[in-house]
């Protein structure tokens, strides 16, 4: 990016996955639009992975899906398991057209493309190395100061979006309270070289000391997650590679990773979406559990959404509130369904003192009709219209 204008329709706080195809969708929609971004490139790791099909569609509305289906793995079914017994298979098959898959891409990938198909489309969106100061509303605009490559500059826009995340400084500079709860769950996981035979297949292994998951990933690796009593700090090979062989009798030792981390989970959701010109997206607005992967798909979705309002919000001075208002009623409706969905997915893994019935309403979930309505629910189908 060679140019900083002055005052611009809307400024975006923050260029990870979120930030990057809301800066997209606008470009597209003809609102002038900046992304302050304070990192120099895309953070490296796989952090999250999977695409859902509803955020398929939502980049093949932007001609850019063909790129990310090159590079990711097709995730057409995954088979369930209780310790080492397999109880069957969820397949997506029958899910709608084309997409009827889900996409398992490392995010730094994901953001390289988004960040491609920006550069490619308006090379002056994008601003890295830009780490914001100060994030004034002065009733009619918002006035936001920022450093770049050692320089100050201000700059005028009529909304601010915050896409910057968990810790968002637009959504504490804003005074917006975020609230919820930490689960009592945690998790070990790693991304290791591929020795099973599930090939582009995912599986769910219910354990007895806890839930055990495996994802493809490109170029021939897995991610494993591995559910742990308490929180284990620094992770080591040995002890996800020993907890998967002693509750699954399957060896890793001999594979090679290249991730190692651990996390708890909590919820938490903004008590305001929409303050004055500041709008929060993805993750500075709600955080749900990782297990299940919905957190970057619901940022795509708040982003989506918000792309199609702004037209009307910007061109309508005695309609914007009300606009403003309904987006927001519906971006907090989808992240409390996505909540409880992830809440669903992680009892399922948590040690219980009746495992018979899990495995019984789990064989269940696994046969026609209610197969169907499982698969939509892991694809992420509905998530904007399910009744709370």
């Amino acid at each position: 990016m060679n140019n900083i204008s002055e005052t611009y329709q809307v400024a975006i706080v923050g260029g990870g996955p979120v930030g990057l195809y809301l800066g997209l969708c606008l470009e597209q929609a003809g609102i002038s639009n900046i992304i302050l971004e304070k990192r120099s490139a895309p953070r490296p790791g796989s952090r999250s992975l999977g695409i859902h099909p509803i955020s398929l569609e939502l980049f093949k509305e932007l001609n850019i899906v063909n790129n990310f289906i090159r590079d990711g793995v097709k995730i057409h079914k995954g088979h369930a398991f209780v310790n080492t017994k397999k109880l069957g298979t969820l397949s997506f098959q029958s899910c709608p057209k084309p997409f009827n898959f889900i996409l398992a891409l490392p995010q730094y990938r994901t953001e390289s493309l988004l960040e491609q198909a920006l550069t490619e489309r308006n090379p002056n969106i994008l601003l890295r190395n830009a780490a914001v100061n100060t994030i004034t509303d002065n009733g009619q605009h918002v006035d936001i100061t920022f450093k770049h490559n050692g320089k100050s500059h201000t700059i005028r826009s009529e909304y601010l979006v915050g896409c910057d995340g968990k810790n968002s400084l637009v959504r504490r500079q804003s005074g917006i309270s975020f609230k919820g709860q930490y689960y009592p769950d945690t998790y070990i996981m790693g991304d290791f070289s591929d020795n099973t035979d599930f090939g582009s297949d995912a599986a769910i292994f219910i354990c007895d000391e806890g839930l055990i998951e495996s994802f493809p990933l490109p170029n021939n690796r897995r991610r494993w997650v591995v559910k742990t009593t308490d929180y284990i700090d620094d992770v080591s090979k040995e002890q996800l590679t020993s907890s998967v062989f002693n509750r699954i009798g399957h060896s890793l030792s001999d594979t090679e990773y290249n991730m190692l981390s651990s996390f708890g989970v909590q919820k938490l959701i903004a008590d305001s979406m929409v303050k004055d010109h500041t709008i929060l997206v993805g993750d500075a607005a709600h955080i749900v559990s990782p297990i299940g992967g919905q957190g970057m798909n619901l940022g795509w979705l708040d982003a989506h959404d918000l792309a199609n309002i702004l037209p009307q919000v910007l061109g309508n001075s005695f309609q914007k509130d009300a606009i403003l208002n309904q987006y927001q009623k519906r971006r907090k409706h989808a992240a409390k369904i996505a909540i409880r969905r992830a809440e669903m997915n992680m009892k399922l893994g948590r040690k219980i003192t009746t495992p018979f019935f899990r495995e019984m309403m789990v064989s269940l979930m696994l046969k026609p009709p209610i197969s169907q309505l499982m698969a939509n629910i892991f694809t992420m189908r509905g998530i904007e219209k399910w009744p709370i």
